[in-house]
């Protein structure tokens, strides 16, 4: 009888199994997102999440421990020097899965599962923030220059606007005179014809 058991056995042996979450978990700490079906990334969370705790204390038994899960030298490095530092203070839940719709061949939930300390986009984007570009752009110029106008013009809106009103008065005395010099024209331009 099978009662109490729930390992999802993903539709494969032992053996297999085991080297699968073997190298979704070295690809997961080496590229810290993957993309993957619902089910191999709740299996490899339970996979992964125990070899992150392991990671935070750095001693040689826990290396050889580690390593006996990941087979992989390099993975085995990266977890201990990069992803160990930015989780030292976080107590679990190192990983994230975010549901990304039906695959279209076989409609199979399909998921992102990754390292939850490094994702920039809901961190905020302050690492994107701080760093400057070593590039310059004429269009970065002329759009710091245009941000620069509408300050200037606003400092100096209230001397344009009494210009306008000193200047309307004229304007209006022309506009009033206006009919007078049409009539002066028109009889001037009679009396040349004559």
């Amino acid at each position: 009888m099978r009662h109490g058991k729930k390992f999802n056995h993903l539709g494969r042996t032992a053996s297999h199994r085991k080297a699968m979450l073997s190298n979704m978990a070295s690809s997961l700490i080496q590229h810290k997102r993957i993309t993957t079906t619902v089910a191999k990334a709740k299996a490899l969370r339970k996979y992964v999440e125990p070899l992150i705790t392991r990671a935070k204390e750095d001693s040689t038994h826990s290396r050889r421990i580690v390593f006996s899960y990941l087979q992989d030298k390099e993975s085995v490095t990266t977890l201990f020097n990069e992803v160990a530092e930015k989780v030292a203070q976080r107590p679990g839940g190192y990983t994230r899965i975010i549901k990304t719709g039906n695959r279209l061949g076989d409609n199979a939930d399909m998921c992102i599962i990754e390292l939850v300390d490094y994702n920039e986009l809901l961190l905020g984007g302050e690492e994107k923030s701080t760093a400057k570009k070593s590039r310059r752009s004429r269009r970065g110029s002329a759009k710091k220059a245009t941000e620069a106008k509408p300050e200037a013009a606003v400092a100096e809106a209230p001397v344009v606007e009494e210009a306008e009103v000193v200047e309307e008065a004229p304007a209006a005395e022309a506009t009033e005179e206006a009919p007078e010099a049409k009539a002066d024209d028109a009889s001037e331009e009679a009396e040349d014809k004559k």
